[in-house]
C-alpha cells in the first residue's frame, strides 16, 4: 500500500493536467509549427514556462487502482503485477488462465 499522500498528490496532478491540457496542446503546436515566427514561438515558450510544473502530463505516475503501488504497473489491466496475480488466481479476470508447462 502506497502512502496516502502520494496517491492524493498524483490525483491532484491528474486534475491539473486535465485543466491545462488544451492550452498546453495549443502552445506546443505553436512552438512546433514551422509557419510561426520567432516572436510567436518565444511568447508561447514563455507562457508554457509560466504554467504550473505539475500541469505537464509527464509528471503523472501510473499507479495501481486498488492500493496505489507505483512499480510493476500493467497498463492493460490498470493494476500492479502483485495485484494482477492475486486477481488472476482468484478468478476475477475473465479469460485468464494460469499456465504451466
Amino acid at each position: 500500500m502506497a502512502k496516502r499522500s502520494k496517491i492524493v498528490r498524483n490525483r491532484r496532478r491528474a486534475e491539473l493536467v486535465a485543466r491545462y491540457a488544451e492550452r498546453r496542446a495549443e502552445l506546443t503546436a505553436i512552438i512546433a509549427s514551422p509557419r510561426a515566427d520567432a516572436t510567436e514561438k518565444a511568447a508561447a515558450r514563455r507562457e508554457l514556462d509560466r504554467q504550473p510544473r505539475d500541469a505537464s502530463a509527464s509528471r503523472l505516475r501510473n499507479r495501481d487502482a486498488v492500493d496505489g503501488r507505483p512499480r510493476g504497473f500493467l497498463r492493460a489491466f490498470g493494476v500492479s503485477r502483485v495485484r494482477f496475480r492475486e486477481l488472476a488466481h482468484g478468478g476475477y479476470l475473465p479469460g485468464l488462465r494460469k499456465s504451466s508447462w
